[in-house]
């Protein structure tokens, strides 16, 4: 078996773990990849802790005794946080993301990956310690952020329907307020999707009224599992109270002005980007 140096070791433990955030990987896992003693693999874990405090990047943290081992943390750090939003809102601020009645157009930004895995990791670092089962968002703009915390999370991803599908098998199905009122829609999901009794965190694009989220949240009632928390991108400010309480945002929307003074505020920065 080829001999590794430190470096090329560091290298590959790195990439890893970077890769399978909230994994663990015990120190057996390394000594048999790099034919290496748990004493060289241990030290080799204190340059890439050390590297990752000093340079920001994350939490790389080690859990001890029969089941332990090491996992990656993606936490961001407060300026990159900081930077990442500014970003964010700079290019939501271009006059020609401005469509009628007063909205923003966002659908670039939702599937556009570099901003999805960022986003991901916000919702991730918010909801670490809700000890999180599954992901459970509404086809299909949330798809890419829910996705995309999941993967950070190290959870699988449930996907509710707005239609039935058949191949999903045996469903159960709900029907839930319209943000605008006035009517009733249909949300299905497949009735093994989540185990019973499970954690689950709601991550969704946008909210206006509350609607789709209190859909979310009684089908996972119906499913026998425990909602642990909400999160959206997006949260439009109606004048009028959200049908939901408990949640976390990044922006907040407020459209009620013309289209040429549409406002949006950060949650994390507490700031106001389009006056």
């Amino acid at each position: 078996m080829n001999k590794f140096k430190r470096n090329e070791r560091i290298a590959a433990m790195t990439q890893i773990l970077v890769n399978s955030p909230n994994k663990v990987f015990t120190l057996t896992c390394f000594t048999d990849m790099f034919a290496a003693s748990k004493s060289t693999i241990s030290e080799d874990l204190v340059i890439v802790k050390e590297i990752f405090e000093n340079q920001k990047l994350g939490k790389i943290e080690t859990i001890t005794g029969a089941a332990g081992g090491v996992k990656y943390i993606p936490i961001i750090s407060k300026e990159k946080k900081k930077h990442f939003v500014e970003q964010l809102q700079s290019e939501l601020s271009k006059p020609n993301r401005r469509i009628s009645g007063g909205l923003i157009y966002l659908g670039d930004i939702l599937y556009d990956p570099s901003y999805a895995q960022q986003i991901g990791s916000i919702f991730a670092e918010e909801f670490l310690n809700r000890h999180v089962d599954c992901i459970v968002t509404v086809e299909t703009k949330g798809i890419p952020l829910a996705l995309q915390t999941a993967h950070a999370l190290n959870v699988p991803l449930v996907v509710f329907r707005n239609t039935f599908k058949a191949d999903d098998g045996p469903t159960i199905s709900i029907h839930y307020p319209s943000s605008s009122g006035g009517s009733l829609k249909t949300m299905y999901a497949p009735k093994n999707a989540i185990y019973k009794n499970s954690n689950v965190l709601i991550i969704d694009a946008f909210m206006r009224g509350g609607g789709t989220l209190v859909g979310m949240r009684s089908l996972v009632k119906e499913l026998e599992a425990n909602v642990v928390g909400t999160g959206v991108l997006f949260e439009e400010i109606t004048g009028r109270e959200k049908a939901v309480e408990d949640y976390f945002s990044i922006f907040t929307i407020d459209p009620r002005k013309s289209s040429e003074h549409v406002r949006i505020q950060s949650g994390i920065l507490k700031k106001s980007v389009l006056e």
